[in-house]
């Protein structure tokens, strides 16, 4: 006769092994039962059955998804499966489980028909017009890890601008840009960008393509650092999260993470700092697929290459005579955002306020 309800012949042994799963009363109270300690009480009441059986002595070691658990003739529902999914967003469509009442627009999950998992939604978000690497999960868990800028797990993208970028312009964008804070439709301050990984992977006349390493999610950051260097984007692909990468998959179409991959972007997540690269390490963050030429000095140090200071990010740069250097101070980056513009209800011009560099 076969097995009914899940595992009946597990012993009363069995349930003492903790390679088993997960202890009886943390599976109720996730479950919704109650407190913890209130799931011990009806343990120890004879109140829970497992597979038929009363085991009042704790602690009981149990694997939801092959035990039947059952609570005062309640039976406790099998934990949805969790599902991981990389999918490559085509551009015009929404980073959101549904859009807003009336605009009509197509969603990131109406692309991923999971027949295992009717609720998927998307971790953080891309740009209406911005392509690429999006993952879409039912792990709560970790797609808040993911996204909080406390854990700072990296995000990489492809990016091509007009022109050629110059090293100057690539020296800024790594130090960081103070960028415009809005609130409500005003402009209440600037903040200072965090420290970017840069990296040129081919120049032409006319346009360069580069990769862009950041640790934190501010509104349309990528196209507003590099507008304020003069190097307006033309495409933005988001290429990795974490120590994912975006392949195997074409744009509008999505696949499960493998096991490998999952478990690398745990490990990156519950990391306080993500998948942060080895101090040791000796890759630059700028000048293409390889490292600078050692030894030689002057502005040219290898293709977008940049001079490094303490730590490896890139130096301060030292003025010489009749060289400029451009600085986008809190105090222009709120002047640029708070410019009228003709239309009713702009903001004027901020007050200074004490953090205004002058």
């Amino acid at each position: 006769m076969g097995r009914r309800h899940g595992d009946q012949s597990a012993t009363s042994a069995d349930l003492r092994d903790s390679n088993r799963g997960e202890r009886l009363q943390r599976v109720l109270a996730d479950a919704g039962v109650g407190s913890r300690r209130a799931c011990e009480q009806l343990i120890e009441d004879g109140e829970v059955t497992i597979n038929g059986r009363i085991e009042t002595e704790l602690p009981i070691w149990v694997d939801p998804e092959r035990d039947r658990i059952v609570v005062q003739g309640t039976v406790i529902e099998k934990p949805e499966r969790l599902l991981y999914v990389m999918l490559n967003k085509p551009s015009r469509t929404l980073s959101a489980a549904k859009d807003e009442p009336g605009m009509d627009r197509r969603t990131v999950t109406e692309l991923v028909d999971h027949p295992a998992a009717a609720r998927l939604f998307p971790v953080g978000r891309l740009d209406y017009d911005t392509v690429g690497l999006i993952l879409l999960t039912n792990d709560g868990e970790l797609a808040n890890r993911l996204t909080h800028p406390r854990y700072g797990v990296p995000k990489t993208y492809k990016v091509v601008v007009k022109g050629a970028l110059d090293e100057e312009a690539a020296q800024e964008i790594e130090r960081g840009i103070y960028l415009a804070e809005r609130k409500s439709g005003h402009t209440v301050g600037a903040k200072r960008t965090a420290h970017v990984e840069l990296e040129v992977l081919h120049r032409e006349r006319d346009r360069t393509t580069i990769e862009l390493t950041l640790r934190e999610g501010r509104n349309r950051q990528v196209r507003r650092m590099l507008a304020a260097v003069g190097y307006p984007v033309r495409k933005l692909e988001r290429v990795g999260m974490g120590p994912v990468r975006l392949k195997g998959v074409a744009r509008g179409e999505w696949r499960e993470l493998t096991r490998d991959e999952i478990r690398d972007l745990k490990r990156a997540a519950a990391d306080s700092r993500g998948a942060k690269a080895d101090p040791k390490s000796k890759k630059p963050t700028t000048g293409g697929r390889g490292s600078p030429t050692k030894g030689k000095t002057g502005p040219t140090r290898g293709r977008g290459s940049v001079p490094k200071g303490r730590g490896g990010h890139a130096a301060e740069p030292v003025e010489e005579p009749g060289q400029k250097i451009r600085r986008r101070t809190m105090k222009n980056a709120i002047n640029r955002a708070s410019k009228p513009s003709g239309k009713p209800g702009n903001p004027g011009k901020p007050k200074r306020t004490k953090r205004d560099p002058g």
